[in-house]
């Protein structure tokens, strides 16, 4: 009888995608990649790597051979897939307050389903404000983040200053770090207003779509006037008082903004930006009955993005920082051990683990999504009313934990064997609304193509491995203009 052979190394778990006919792209269980040839593939596969050969040490640097199971490489392997996990132990960081469902804009894709601005009864009370302060300093996270949304948290500031007021000394006797977004089309501030948000670092995030025709085409007061103008006027103001790194802005993308990639990046060069959120439509609210004339496909989209990616990293080579958001944080979980706090980037789903929303009413829901199907009529994934439950029965109750079980990238159809599963992530309340199912069907899926394309797009980028590029990228993930990063 012939003695078992004995493999001469252990092959560590790991995905793979074939991306040209004669490479492989392989990454590990913590997002480490490697780019073989199609032959040096077989030859790992087939226990045929030369041991001293430098492929061999490459790969074992990299977790994805090891010699023994008691290796020392594999122990290291568990910390850094802990670290990829960090985002759990910090449980939940972001919490959302829908200060207000009025609003003076009345936008053409609007995901909140806003009201008229004399309808206060859609105003967070008081008593609601604090209990939904309460709740959220019971987080174990040590450092919280409070982001006022709307309608327009501008229309019901006290309860702003309040919640600020109150958080603030609160979280001092808990020791817990504690900072505030205001998130605002900005056309209601005033200056008591902008010396308060001064005096307080609180951050702003705004909305500017592009150019004046492009935002004026998506974002519009009740009466249907544009808001560019004034947005730009009160930005200006804005930044006599708060610095310029306080102040964000963000864009959604609609199908007039499709022919418009440079343009819109010019915009928000031209008014001192240095980052732009290229953000996706979502399917909620009032842009969902008016998808076919603002929407667009997923390839569409993809190609829109490569556009504007690629002009931006040409701007930035000409020596003017400004980064693309959703891409530095994808290039954050590829090129580093960390990972982020992005709510749409994590698996098990960021639902309540990273972010919750307190409605004006005080229901609390699972994610920002999950608030804007209930405005439509579907409240499946509401966990709670904050002043009938308590924050274990908010946050660990069945209905929560089943929706996150569905959400393990690991055992999920089409996510289990992807080469891209450690830099994606899992959104059910999408899943939910657009294929009726919260674990979704990959193949037929938006979001699953769109991540898919961009990362791919991405490590074409990376494998080409071109250092004018790569510096550009590594200059947004640590956050350093081009000359302090570049070796040229």
């Amino acid at each position: 009888m012939k003695n078992k052979t004995i493999n001469p190394y252990i092959i560590l778990p790991f995905h793979f995608m074939r991306f040209k006919k004669d490479h492989v792209l392989i990454v590990n269980l913590v997002g480490e990649y490697f780019y073989l040839s199609a032959d040096d593939f077989a030859k790992m596969v087939d226990y045929s790597l030369n041991p001293k050969s430098d492929l061999y040490f490459n790969l074992k640097a990299k977790h994805f051979i090891a010699e023994t199971l008691s290796d020392p490489a594999i122990e290291l392997l568990t910390i850094k897939y802990r670290t990829k996990k960090g985002f759990l132990s910090d449980f939940t960081s972001l919490h959302m307050f829908v200060i207000t469902l009025r609003c003076n804009h009345k936008c053409t894709y609007c995901h909140a389903s806003s009201k008229d601005t004399d309808k206060k009864v859609f105003d967070m009370s008081m008593e609601t404000a604090k209990k939904a302060v309460d709740i959220t300093l019971m987080s174990p996270s040590k450092s919280i983040k409070i982001e006022f949304q709307g309608g327009e948290p501008l229309l019901n500031f006290e309860t702003i200053q309040y919640i600020i007021e109150y958080a603030k000394s609160q979280a001092a006797l808990k020791r817990q770090k504690i900072e505030f977004v205001v998130c605002t089309n900005l056309t209601l501030v005033t200056d008591e207003m902008l010396k308060y948000f001064a005096d307080n670092n609180i951050l702003l995030s705004i909305s500017l779509d592009g150019p004046e025709h492009v935002h004026n085409y998506n974002r519009h007061y009740r009466d249907g006037s544009g808001s560019h103008e004034d947005v730009l006027r009160y930005l200006d103001k804005a930044r006599k008082y708060i610095k310029p790194e306080n102040i964000s802005a963000l864009m959604t993308t609609t199908k007039h903004s499709l022919n418009f990639s440079s343009e819109i990046v010019d915009e928000y060069i031209r008014n001192g930006f240095r980052s732009i959120f290229i953000r996706t439509l979502n399917p909620f609210g009032y842009a969902l009955p008016k998808m076919d004339e603002i929407g667009y496909s997923a390839s569409e989209f993809i190609d829109f993005y490569k556009r504007i990616l690629d002009y931006i990293i040409k701007i930035n080579q000409k020596g003017i920082y400004i980064e693309e958001s959703f891409t530095s944080l994808l290039l954050t979980r590829i090129l580093t051990p960390f990972s982020t706090g992005f709510v749409d980037l994590q698996f098990p789903a960021g639902i309540s683990i990273s972010g919750v929303i307190y409605d004006y009413n005080g229901n609390v829901y699972s994610s920002d999504e999950a608030r804007m199907l209930a405005q439509m009529g579907d409240s499946k994934f509401c966990i709670g009313n904050l002043h009938t439950n308590t924050y274990k029965e908010l946050f660990y109750n069945n209905t929560l934990q089943k929706i996150i079980k569905s959400t393990c990238a690991e055992s999920l159809p089409g996510c289990s064997d992807c080469a891209f599963q450690m830099y994606c992530g899992v959104d059910p309340i999408r899943n939910y609304v657009s294929q009726k199912d919260i674990m979704g069907h990959r193949p037929t899926s938006d979001f699953c193509f769109i991540h898919k394309e961009v990362i791919k797009y991405l490590f074409e980028i990376i494998l080409q491995n071109d250092s004018n590029q790569m510096d550009v990228f590594w200059s947004w993930i640590t956050g350093r203009c081009l000359s302090e990063v570049s070796i040229n």
